[in-house]
């Protein structure tokens, strides 16, 4: 009985390993079709060929040609438009500070503007930076452009990180790395020709207002590219010499709107002391001469006050 009892327990403990195994064996073959065909390769599975937006370039068909348009040898840039690559020129600071400036503040708008793109993705913003600077439309300096607006306080600037409190995150060692080389062949004088004269872009996942005024160029990486129509798009307005002076190296201050009465200073913060109440705190009346009765449960209308 023993016995019979034992072998019974082995023929179970036979099927349960078969019934485990066998979906590994079922699954096996295909997979080993799939690396064999080649699809393993697929560049949207592989991590540096994806970021937001990257689905868009592996849709079949995403890529036919617009007439006139040059074909781009690179599987994250789609031309909308024929564009005339922007004057090269080397933006050079007039002293070392300059420079130094100059560099960093490019960096910063390509690590957090494009940092999880391909380089397509931030050579493109690099160049839009750089086109503003040689446009009499924006300021003349590399760090007035990227921080122009950076002020505001409705996140309304004009390269949002610099006023939405994304340079708050720490830059990662290798992005950072990464984003000040292509900034630095950026300000050398390399073009990147298929951005063109575009001066304006945004994410693939919005669609402002101005979108429709603006003739789009391309769409690289996870932005599409614009350029103003008429004179302020053309390679006339691009002919502004960079005078090599900055004078910021990063984000303005927010503006304080509370202004003195006489001098037109902020006025100062009151110095930090125990808030003081009423010696005889009362319950609110139930109506004020003029205005409506309260809707306050009168459990809750002393909520707030500060405790004695």
């Amino acid at each position: 009985m023993i016995r019979a009892k034992g072998a019974r327990q082995g023929v179970i403990a036979m099927l349960a390993l078969v019934a485990l195994a066998a979906p590994r064996l079922i699954t096996a073959a295909p997979l080993d079709l799939l690396a064999i065909s080649g699809t393993a390769d697929d560049p949207a599975e592989k991590p540096g060929e994806n970021f937001p937006g990257s689905a868009f370039f592996f849709a079949q068909g995403a890529f036919d040609p617009v007439p006139g348009t040059t074909r781009l040898h690179s599987r994250h840039v789609m031309a909308l438009d024929a564009v005339q690559a922007a004057p090269a020129m080397a933006f050079r600071g007039l002293t070392a500070l300059d420079g130094y400036r100059a560099l960093n503040c490019l960096t910063s708008a390509i690590y957090y503007e494009a940092g999880s793109e391909p380089e397509d993705g931030q050579r493109a913003v690099a160049q839009v930076v750089l086109n503003r600077v040689r446009n009499p439309l924006w300021p003349k300096s590399v760090c007035g452009v990227v921080y122009q607006g950076s002020e505001r306080t409705d996140y309304r600037c004009q390269f949002t990180f610099s006023c939405d409190g994304s340079m708050a995150r720490m830059a990662s060692a290798a992005g950072w790395t990464r984003a000040r080389r292509i900034a630095a062949q950026a300000l050398s004088g390399i073009v990147y020709r298929p951005v063109g004269l575009a001066t304006y872009y945004h994410t693939l996942a919005v669609r402002p207002d101005w979108a429709a005024a603006m003739r789009p160029v391309a769409v690289i990486g996870a932005h599409i590219f614009y350029r103003p129509p008429g004179v302020d798009g053309a390679p006339a307005a691009f002919r502004a010499a960079y005078m090599g002076r900055e004078t910021q190296s990063g984000p303005a201050r927010p503006a304080r709107p509370a202004l003195g009465p006489a001098q037109g200073l902020p006025l100062p913060l009151a110095p930090f002391s125990t808030p003081t109440v009423p010696a005889a705190a009362t319950p609110l009346p139930d109506a004020e001469p003029g205005l409506p009765q309260s809707a306050i449960r009168p459990e809750y209308r002393n909520s707030g006050r500060p405790l004695i």
